[in-house]
């Protein structure tokens, strides 16, 4: 399973970091008796809590196989962006990645109902939709694409962030320029608040807002803080338009090449990881508002009505596709 310089360039996925992956010399996976060591990419840094909680995984499978798996985690973007990561992952060159739902939405259509703007009514709401059939049935669109779903990990609410002033209504986006994961939902969404959505990866935010390529951009607290861009888009406007989760996914090659009771230990093992990193996102979540707060930034509410309202064509358009509207209206009523 370890990857190889020779599938990384058969895929044309290689970068810098995945040069540097295929000669760590780990030798998993080479039929040498060694450890199997699954690689995981995220680009968030070492300490972000989807990244403890993959470790956590690594350590759990060690201690359940005698050392036999493990997990070695390349976070901080070491293997590129999240598109990179999905491709890595589908043609085995990696094993595990952990992407925002964003990432997913145009290649799997289905998950475009995690993403829906106020579809979710709370952190509550989303846990009891993800932990429950709807999340399963979701979690089973990867396989047909080389991949498989392990688990959906927090990764919200989402507000929107800018240098320039407070967001009360949609009519104060007028004219803002918006960074958007690369993802059609999420552009229709930023235009339908009334801003100009531009579509950027995670990695270049920073310096976009930095340089006025954009105004602002959308995310959680955690994101936001662990990034620095509070430091440069010091308006935080709190319209929790989004509790979109992020999937943690296995390549599909990597997960057969196991044994049954290999695979089913791993899953079982990314399901109990779940809990682990709710607690530590909580905890992150509140230490990175006040840290923010602290250090400048301004915070408002928002009219939430107002921008309900102007995001339900936004609703409408992404739940017409064959089996999608009775999957979001489950959604909507779950308690």
């Amino acid at each position: 399973m370890t990857p190889t310089r020779r599938r990384l360039l058969g895929t044309g996925l290689i970068g810098a970091g995945a040069a540097a992956l295929s000669a760590c010399g780990t030798g998993a996976g080479t039929g040498t008796g060694g450890p199997r060591l699954l690689h995981a990419a995220d680009v968030h840094p070492a300490d972000y809590p989807t990244v403890h909680a993959v470790n956590w995984m690594g350590e759990e499978l060690g201690r359940l196989t005698d050392g036999r798996l493990g997990i070695r985690s390349f976070p901080s973007g070491q293997l590129g962006n999240e598109d990179d990561s999905i491709g890595l992952a589908r043609f085995q060159a990696i094993d595990i990645c952990r992407v925002a739902a964003a990432a997913l939405n145009n290649a799997f259509p289905e998950t475009s109902l995690l993403c829906l703007p106020y579809v979710f009514r709370s952190v509550e709401h989303m846990r009891a939709v993800v932990d429950g059939d709807i999340g399963t049935q979701l979690l089973n669109v990867f396989e047909g694409r080389g991949l498989v779903g392990l688990a959906y990990y927090d990764a919200a609410p989402r507000s929107v962030y800018n240098v320039r002033r407070p967001v009360y209504e949609p009519a104060d986006m007028k004219g803002l320029k918006i960074r958007a994961p690369q993802s059609d939902i999420f552009l229709d969404t930023v235009r339908a608040m009334g801003a100009n959505p531009t579509p950027l990866t995670f990695g270049a935010v920073f310096s976009s807002l930095q340089t006025h390529l954009i105004d602002g951009a959308e995310n959680n607290w955690p994101s936001y803080q662990s990034s620095r861009q509070f430091e440069v888009a010091r308006y935080w406007s709190d319209t929790r338009h989004l509790y979109s989760p992020d999937a943690l996914l296995i390549s599909k090659a990597s997960l057969d090449a196991l044994t049954p009771a290999d695979r089913d230990l791993v899953r079982d093992v990314a399901r109990r990881s779940v809990p682990l990193m709710r607690a530590e996102w909580d905890k992150r979540e509140a230490d990175a508002r006040a840290a923010v707060i602290a250090a400048g930034t301004q915070v408002n509410e928002v009219e939430m009505a107002a921008f309900a309202r102007a995001v339900e064509p936004v609703n409408a358009k992404y739940t017409t596709g064959a089996g999608l509207k009775p999957l979001y209206e489950q959604i909507a009523a779950a308690a």
